[in-house]
């Protein structure tokens, strides 16, 4: 009996806290997108870019889109795009930018776990500087695989560990300051091992994204295709 009482106190507390992660992330997120300005700009991501200019439009699927950036971009190649992102302040920016482009998307606001897609309806997910909290990447990366057709591409850029070591004073290059919630080859590979990898490797690059994405940066670069 105590020791029940005990795991699901442990149980709720981890709850509690997940909770409460969320609910600062979602406020830091409205605060940052409230702005006038786009936070990254309203260019795609040049990494994302590069890998779906490539390819044959379809569905696609992009978990933490932010202020639309990269699912405008995609919508005006053809791609029939589903967003989502906790913060209610991007969606509305990314309604902006929809708009100037005259093109649309399906913008979700939730946590992923709140949010419901068809398995295997994807041809492509992508994360671009998309840093989960820490003991979440990996079991995240395996759920939005399962939304992922048989063939389908994931592709991923985010901060590597390294980033912290390359953040300024200013904080120019951008990217979390906690290392779980940054990238390093090694996990990727753990958490698509069963992805027949087209690329993945780290770079220093020089960043140009809007506001806080500026300066050399240390990134990891990922694509995968779904055995």
């Amino acid at each position: 009996m105590l020791k029940n009482f005990h795991i699901k106190r442990y149980a709720g507390l981890k709850l509690f806290s997940f909770l409460m992660v969320l609910k600062i992330m979602k406020e830091f997120w409205d605060q940052r997108y409230g702005n006038t300005k786009y936070a990254y700009g309203e260019e795609p991501n040049s990494w994302f870019k590069y890998r779906i200019d490539g390819m044959k439009p379809g569905k696609i699927l992009l978990p933490g889109e932010g202020e639309g950036r990269n699912g405008i971009y995609a919508a005006r190649l053809g791609w029939e795009v589903h967003a989502f992102d906790q913060s209610i302040e991007g969606k509305r920016k990314a309604e902006k930018l929809a708009q100037k482009y005259n093109v649309e998307i399906d913008y979700k606001v939730g946590e992923l776990t709140e949010l419901a897609f068809d398995l295997e309806l994807y041809d492509a997910v992508s994360l671009v500087f998309t840093h989960f909290a820490p003991g979440l990447r990996e079991k995240y990366h395996r759920l939005l695989g399962t939304y992922l057709k048989r063939g389908g591409r994931f592709i991923i850029e985010g901060f590597s560990k390294e980033q912290l070591s390359m953040i300024s004073e200013s904080d120019s290059g951008g990217g979390p300051k906690n290392i779980d919630m940054l990238y390093s080859i090694e996990e990727l590979q753990h958490d698509f091992a069963d992805y027949d990898i087209k690329e993945l490797r780290k770079e220093i690059v020089h960043l140009d994204e809007g506001i806080f994405h500026n300066g050399m940066s240390s990134v990891i670069r990922f694509d995968g295709r779904k055995s």
